[in-house]
């Protein structure tokens, strides 16, 4: 199975010169989702983590699948403002604009070790912020796992400068 066949491209999505990639067709088929829950495992088993750490929102999605099969814990890395209690926050900067996230104070235990989850590595910029942000919250970071690697913007290069070790299923 070419699990790349489930992740179209949609061209000028958000704005001019972005290509989406959308997962609405993996997550629709049961054995391709199947497949990359299987195949992000195979990865996050070479590192020794205790949390996995979901960036939102479509990490929340591999991130909570992968903490099920794994029987991990799971944390959310969040946007702004969505979070009750008290918490910590990282601003970042994206291919089209600004952002920051936020993961609550008291979600992860004092011991955690993370691993960070999302879809797409891009220029590395959110998997950069939520390393910081665990970080800065006083917890270890193992590394990040992605679904899909955009391989002409240099992301894990990105990522390797910033002493996050990283791996993608697939490299497009």
């Amino acid at each position: 199975m070419n699990l790349l066949d489930y992740l179209p491209g949609v061209p000028n999505f958000p704005k001019p010169g972005i290509l989406f990639r959308d997962i609405s067709p993996l997550l629709a088929d049961p054995a391709a989702f199947k497949e990359a829950i299987a195949k992000l495992d195979e990865l996050a088993q070479s590192f020794d983590y205790t949390h996995i750490l979901g960036i939102e929102s479509r990490g929340f999605i591999f991130g909570s699948a992968l903490a099920h099969h794994a029987h991990k814990g799971l944390a959310l890395a969040r946007k702004p403002n969505k979070l009750p209690l008290v918490t910590h926050r990282e601003f970042y900067g994206l291919e089209y604009g600004s952002d920051s996230l936020e993961i609550q104070q008291s979600t992860l235990p004092k011991d955690a070790r993370v691993l960070m989850i999302d879809d797409v590595l891009a220029t590395g910029g959110t998997l950069i912020a939520a390393d910081k942000l665990i970080r800065n919250a006083g917890f270890t970071v193992c590394g990040a796992i992605t679904l899909l690697e955009i391989g002409a913007l240099n992301g894990s290069a990105i990522l390797n400068q910033h002493g996050i070790l990283n791996k993608s299923v697939l490299i497009s």
